[in-house]
C-alpha cells in the first residue's frame, strides 16, 4: 500500500467530492492491504455514485471473499442491469462470468 498515493487520493476526494473516480482509485489502493477500508470506499460509491459501473465488480468480489455470497450475487445483478442500461457489453460479460463463477462455486 502506497501511503503517499493514498494521501494524494484523499486530497483529491476532498477537492472534488463529486468525482467518483477518486473514491474508486482510493478503494483500489486499499484492496490488498486493507480490504475493510476498500469496502468502505466501495460502499460509498454504491451509495453516492450508483451509476459508477466499475464499482460493482470489485464490491461483489470483496463481499464474496468475506463470505457474504447473497450480497455479492445481488451486486452482480445490479451491475449487470447497469451495464445493460449503459450499453457496456464488455463489462456486462465480465460481470456475468464473475457471477456465474460465484454461483457455480457456491451452488446458488
Amino acid at each position: 500500500m502506497n501511503t503517499d498515493r493514498i494521501q494524494q487520493l484523499l486530497q483529491f476526494v476532498q477537492e472534488e467530492p463529486g468525482e467518483p473516480f477518486n473514491v474508486y482509485a482510493l478503494a483500489m489502493e486499499y484492496m490488498q492491504a486493507d480490504p475493510g477500508q476498500a469496502l468502505h470506499y466501495l460502499e460509498t460509491l454504491l451509495t453516492e455514485h450508483p451509476g459508477y459501473l466499475a464499482t460493482y465488480y470489485h464490491a461483489a468480489a470483496l463481499y464474496a471473499e468475506q463470505g457474504e455470497v447473497q450480497k455479492a450475487d445481488m451486486l452482480y445483478d445490479m451491475g449487470l442491469q447497469l451495464a445493460r442500461q449503459q450499453g457496456n457489453e464488455k463489462t456486462f460479460q465480465e460481470l456475468k462470468r464473475a457471477q456465474q463463477a460465484l454461483r457455480d462455486e457456491e451452488d446458488l
